[in-house]
């Protein structure tokens, strides 16, 4: 049996909030939405918003490193905060802290198509793999799996599209489920519909 909030509040400590998801998933708005709704960040400004973030990035530098370096101190510092990690570095998050992750999914080609929309906006060259889709599927089901199985992990998947249409449902939802007294009016209003661009055609 897996064990419940309780023991891993005990065994690992107060929770650190991660949001996670693909890159150009949600996870901003994520975050912005729990900022909004009075939970502390962890974030350092160092990638500004642009046009493809405009309300900013919300992340921390030292995230980029949970794969290369061996110290993670900070994350004794992000207890009791959010923090977001991108899906591809869940994995190298040690076991001695009590994870509450809010996996944000969007539609594989809106991801692909925002992708290549940021690349062409810096005039990089946009992605062109037939298999890039199978990727990441692939990619998505393997990262769950494996937090399925880690102990001191609870997970929720929030669709981005159900966000931005139901945003105080899923404001309610994510209030409950990192078990803070979170204004979830005001993360509701934190979701800007104009923002979602590239969607997926009917």
């Amino acid at each position: 049996m897996r064990p419940g909030p309780l023991y891993r509040r005990l065994r690992f400590g107060r929770p650190i909030v991660v949001v996670s998801g693909l890159p150009r998933s949600g996870t901003s708005m994520m975050m912005r939405m729990l900022e909004k709704g009075g939970m502390p960040i962890l974030s350092d400004g160092v990638r500004t918003a642009d046009e493809s973030n405009p309300r900013g990035y919300y992340e921390f530098t030292p995230v980029k490193g949970l794969d290369k370096s061996p110290d993670v101190g900070w994350l004794a510092g992000a207890r009791g905060r959010a923090v977001k990690v991108v899906s591809s570095l869940l994995e190298h998050l040690p076991a001695r802290h009590n994870y509450r992750v809010i996996f944000m999914r969007r539609d594989l080609d809106e991801v692909i198509a925002s992708q290549n929309a940021m690349l062409a906006r810096r005039g990089e060259p946009v992605t062109a793999s037939a298999d890039l889709r199978h990727v990441l599927e692939t990619h998505v089901g393997r990262v769950l799996g494996l937090v399925a199985r880690r102990p001191g992990f609870a997970l929720i998947e929030v669709s981005y599209a159900d966000a931005l249409h139901h945003p105080a449902e899923q404001a309610a939802r994510v209030a409950a489920f990192v078990g803070r007294p979170l204004d979830t009016a005001k993360m509701a209003s934190a979701v800007e519909e104009p923002l979602y661009r590239n969607r997926r055609q009917a």
